[in-house]
């Protein structure tokens, strides 16, 4: 598998870089080695091309013996080039054509060579070749007249047997053209599949981390630009700095756990805890106001699905998370609302107008990622000023009239 040619490209790789149907196009004029399967196929075709030249000789029992001396040599050199089929194919297919125009004996290395043209070889090439070779019927029929058929049935004949091979080429081409295009078709959906999952996981990632960190920076900037707080007040600093820490590791083995037990698809691998949903939002909010956000939650859809909880709870965090990062201090609305059949949706909505005196850095990826999840989930998500002078998130989830099976798991 490491064998390399060189032009630098590994020999296994390449044969299946490519289709077999364009192997012919990169193997002219260049020296290849054969694969075990090549040297079967062209001993297969060698072994054709003579038998049909045998069967050619058989009948040639009335020729001069000048012309049969001729026509054995020529055949025997013609049987002998199909073997240079894979470097030369529209060389052999010519030549061996204008030779058939008279000689009887080139015609199986003639068949051998058409067919190759029209395996590995464009219409626009195979096509002419092939009318060539119905061209030639013509002086044949004429000058090598066939004592039990007439030349218009000799020439209907060589029509036939032209076109069959042809026609017998152009699906081996096709069939070959299919299969490497569904192979390529399966190589980019896998690697799609790859990267969404990828994607997946940093989206998770991001939501459930981006919360915890934010908290942990935020105490950790009190310690650092309090340094003579009272000790009762530096004692909570840390404390939560400690908590959320913790919390973080205990979030980022639920999201591992999660995606393990997604991907399995076995119940053996389970979160150590339940998944936050709709009923866990306002803990989250009494967090929030516990590292001194102003916050106020207007909550009306506690009964909805797991799966449209944890989703529009992640939204909420982020938005939250955000609200920290560039308006701490100002006071954040959160309303979330919906009816079975209707939807849900929810709301946090901050003044442009506060920053926080330590403007905690983002990449821009959150609100990137709560698109994804909310488009993901079916649904839509909005963002940006609004004319009041407040910044707004405003998140929409379908929530249908029944809720089956299937959507209850969707998004695990």
């Amino acid at each position: 598998m490491t064998e390399l040619r060189g032009d630098g490209v590994r020999a296994h790789e390449y044969r299946w870089a490519l289709p077999s149907v364009l192997l012919g196009d990169a193997r002219e004029g260049r020296r290849v080695r054969r694969s075990t399967r090549d040297w079967i196929v062209d001993t297969g075709m060698f072994l054709v091309a003579c038998g049909l030249t045998f069967l050619s000789l058989a009948e040639m029992t009335h020729e001069p013996e000048p012309l049969l001396a001729i026509e054995q040599v020529v055949g025997a050199l013609a049987c002998a080039a199909v073997w240079l089929r894979r470097r030369w194919p529209v060389g052999l297919a010519l030549v061996t054509t204008l030779l058939s125009s008279y000689l009887e004996l080139v015609g199986g290395a003639c068949a051998v060579a058409v067919f190759t043209v029209a395996v590995h070889r464009p219409f626009k090439i195979s096509g002419p070749i092939t009318l060539l070779g119905l061209v030639t019927l013509v002086p044949y029929v004429m000058l090598r007249p066939q004592e039990d058929l007439s030349p218009a049935g000799g020439a209907v004949l060589g029509v036939a047997i032209v076109l069959t091979i042809f026609a017998w080429g152009i699906v081996i081409r096709a069939r070959r053209q299919l299969v490497w295009s569904l192979r390529k078709q399966a190589e980019t959906a896998a690697g799609d599949a790859r990267r969404s999952e990828r994607e997946r996981i940093a989206r998770e990632m991001h939501d459930v981390l981006a919360h915890r960190l934010s908290m942990l920076s935020l105490h950790a900037g009190a310690l650092e630009f309090r340094p003579d707080a009272p000790a009762g007040e530096i004692a909570r600093a840390a404390g939560a700095i400690r908590t959320n820490a913790h919390l973080a590791l205990q979030d980022l083995r639920e999201v591992i756990g999660v995606l393990r037990h997604a991907q399995s698809g076995t119940d053996d691998l389970v979160p150590d805890r339940p998944q936050p949903t709709l009923a866990d939002l306002p803990a989250l909010v009494e967090e929030c106001r516990q590292a001194g956000m102003d916050v106020r939650l207007d909550l009306r859809a506690a009964d909805a699905p797991e799966h449209l909880g944890r989703n529009l709870y992640r939204i909420v965090q982020e938005a939250l998370t955000n609200a920290r990062k560039h308006a701490g201090g100002a006071p954040v609305a959160v309303t979330v609302a919906g009816e079975r059949g209707k939807g849900l949706s929810a709301e946090v909505r901050n003044p442009l107008w506060a920053r926080h005196p330590l403007r905690l850095p983002g990449a821009g990826a959150g609100l990137i990622g709560l698109t994804e999840r909310a488009e993901l989930s079916g649904g839509r998500l909005e963002h940006g000023a609004t004319p009041e002078g407040e910044f707004l998130v405003r998140a929409w989830l379908p929530w249908p009239m029944e809720t089956t099976p299937e959507t209850t798991l969707e998004d695990a």
